[in-house]
């Protein structure tokens, strides 16, 4: 069965101007991948390398009644805002997306206590990581437009590390040139309010998790996700957050995971297809016999951008996972039905 070393905490992934490779089981203090030395085969300004990485935070969250996901992501030439609420029961869905020139920012490059807010004309977007209390807070607010209620939703994630393990990993695609990533899944509690009603968010029932990523990415990028999460029929709380993308040695090393009443166990990586289109079944599976599910679309989501400098095609439908996948003890954890979006991003910029 795959088995993959943890290495010891460091305070950053990058030494002595050199980025390290592993999978660890603690935040990093602080990540700039400026401090890297000549990450390109030829020395370029500080300003030029800067623009070439890309950032974002990206969380989702749902209980038996509803599931919304959002992310900011700054691309240096622009970012992007995007927010999606789906209630299940109804099928109704509400889409957000804000696209601002320019940045002028960076996300944060610690978790232990620093914020990021996105705010424009009727927006407003914060993402509040406090990993020293064990907490990340997230405050969304819109307001009515025509063909969409106000909405506003206030979260906090339970990250206390002795509760849940996340996975940290730093990936690399060429010698100089690494992803850095860090996932976790936890409860959430918080209040959400559109329409004209209040929910309140029951951490007993409610999961989430939270990403962040940093990464010298290739000009042309890239990366297929599949995340699902929820309370299975032995009452655990469960998820995984699988993905393919353009690093190297992902034997070794890759951001794939699965969580089971908060225990980490990384996974092998995995070759997810998509045989008949974004709308069918995508099918993800690797070698080990660790991963074998299916990602059956329910509600297609899609944002796309195609100017002269710059093209994203980004497709993140909400569905269904079906299948199996093991844990570190090498016991099977049966996927039924679970709760979840396949995403497939295309980025040239």
């Amino acid at each position: 069965m795959y088995k993959r070393e943890i290495l010891e905490s460091r305070p950053t992934p990058i030494e002595n101007g050199k980025p390290l490779q592993g999978t660890w089981i603690r935040a990093f203090e602080h990540v700039d991948l400026l401090s890297i030395q000549r990450p390109f085969s030829v020395p370029l300004p500080g300003w030029i390398r800067d623009c070439r990485i890309k950032e974002w935070e990206s969380f989702a969250v749902q209980d038996d009644n509803f599931y919304l996901n959002a992310l900011l992501i700054n691309l240096k030439y622009y970012r992007v805002a995007q927010a999606f609420l789906y209630e299940k029961a109804a099928g109704k869905r509400m889409f957000f997306k804000k696209i601002l020139p320019f940045s002028g920012w960076h996300l944060p490059r610690g978790l232990a206590n620093a914020s990021v807010e996105s705010r424009s004309l009727g927006f407003f977007f914060r993402i509040h990581n406090w990993l020293d209390a064990g907490t990340i807070r997230i405050d969304l607010n819109m307001q009515a437009s025509r063909n969409r209620p106000a909405f506003t939703a206030h979260l906090k994630y339970d990250s206390d590390e002795k509760k849940t393990t996340p996975l940290v990993v730093n990936l690399p695609f060429s010698e100089r040139r690494c992803l850095y990533a860090y996932k976790t899944l936890t409860s959430v509690r918080g209040d959400m309010v559109f329409g004209g009603r209040h929910i309140s968010l029951d951490p007993a029932k409610t999961i989430g998790i939270f990403c962040d990523f940093k990464g010298f990415y290739p000009y042309r990028m890239r990366s297929l996700w599949c995340t699902a999460f929820g309370i299975d029929a032995e009452n655990r709380r469960i998820g995984f957050n699988i993905a393919e993308n353009q690093t190297r040695e992902t034997y070794k090393n890759n951001e794939s995971a699965l969580w089971v009443n908060g225990r980490l166990t990384p996974l092998p990586p995995v070759r997810i297809t998509i045989p008949n289109g974004i709308g069918a079944d995508w099918v993800i599976q690797d070698m080990e016999g660790m991963v074998d599910l299916t990602f059956t679309p329910r509600e297609p989501v899609r944002s796309a951008l195609n100017l002269i400098l710059t093209r994203v095609e980004y497709d993140s439908p909400l569905g269904f996972y079906n299948g199996m996948l093991v844990d570190s003890e090498g016991k099977e954890i049966p996927i039924r039905n679970l709760w979840g979006i396949g995403e497939k991003l295309y980025l040239r910029v």
